[in-house]
């Protein structure tokens, strides 16, 4: 989570799209499901490790101090019956933001958590995933609605702030994740089936 920013502007460049058209490989609507699923089925786990990690107060007091209502996350305002241009990039917006906030959550953990290689494991594997997925939504927006770039707006960085602070940020927007990502996964996923 960068300072509020971002990428430029939308319907541009098509030069830069059919240089990018030939990179899309041609099951990557397929790879784009099975990538959104593995986010769906894996975020709970990733969220409750993270608890248990950080110790108290945040593995008793988490619907308290992980309560997301604090904390920028993009708003998610599609719904199955919505334009697939729309969701593709309400999609991208929240995938976009969820691994700028990956890499300081990991960032913050591998300073205060040095030693607790699962959830470095996890929080690696997780934002891999979450790159995969922004390529193949990259590739989708260029190829069917010659998008290459989407305006993303990003959260506060947690860089200089307490430990304390370092973790409950991390622990509203992991709260924030679990709960998108479900409502995600059931917008998206049937606008990924095959025509």
């Amino acid at each position: 989570m960068e300072p509020l920013a971002a990428a430029s502007s939308l319907p541009r460049a098509p030069r830069r799209c059919a240089r990018f058209h030939g990179l899309c490989r041609s099951n990557v609507q397929e790879q784009t499901r099975r990538q959104v699923a593995v986010l769906n089925a894996t975020a709970q786990e990733l969220f409750s490790l993270y608890l248990k990690c950080q110790g108290e107060p945040f593995s008793s007091e988490s619907d308290k101090l992980c309560n997301p209502a604090g904390i920028f996350f993009p708003a998610f305002r599609v719904n199955r019956t919505s334009e697939r241009k729309e969701v593709m990039v309400a999609m991208y917006k929240l995938f976009a933001f969820l691994n700028a906030s990956l890499g300081n959550i990991t960032r913050d953990q591998e300073e205060l958590n040095p030693m607790a290689k699962e959830l470095l494991e996890r929080l690696h594997n997780t934002t891999k995933t979450t790159r995969g997925l922004i390529s193949n939504l990259t590739c989708l927006l260029c190829k069917n609605y010659n998008i290459f770039q989407v305006d993303v707006r990003y959260g506060d960085s947690s860089k200089g702030k307490s430990a304390f602070k370092k973790k409950q940020q991390g622990c509203q927007v992991l709260r924030k994740y679990v709960q998108v990502i479900g409502q995600a996964a059931r917008v998206l996923l049937p606008h990924l089936s095959p025509s």
